[in-house]
């Protein structure tokens, strides 16, 4: 489990780095009077800073380093 965590930890560390955010769109109703319909699409974006990404993408890596087998 500590395997698939890290792993996934660092793709997510990853792609703040290389995209700094998500964004995405949503639809707004402006006007619905019988036939008449009119919409707009705004666009919202969350930033993720890119202290994140390394935190995320350094617990990632102590997780797969910890899940690993001690040698003796």
């Amino acid at each position: 489990m500590n395997k698939v965590l890290g792993m996934l930890l660092i793709g997510v560390g990853l792609a703040g780095l290389l995209w700094g955010g998500i964004s995405y769109t949503t639809s707004e109703k402006l006007i619905d009077i019988g036939p008449i319909h009119a919409t707009r699409e705004k666009e919202h974006s969350f930033p993720v800073a890119p202290v994140v990404g390394i935190l995320a993408m350094i617990g990632g890596v102590v997780l797969l380093v910890a899940g690993r087998p001690k040698l003796a």
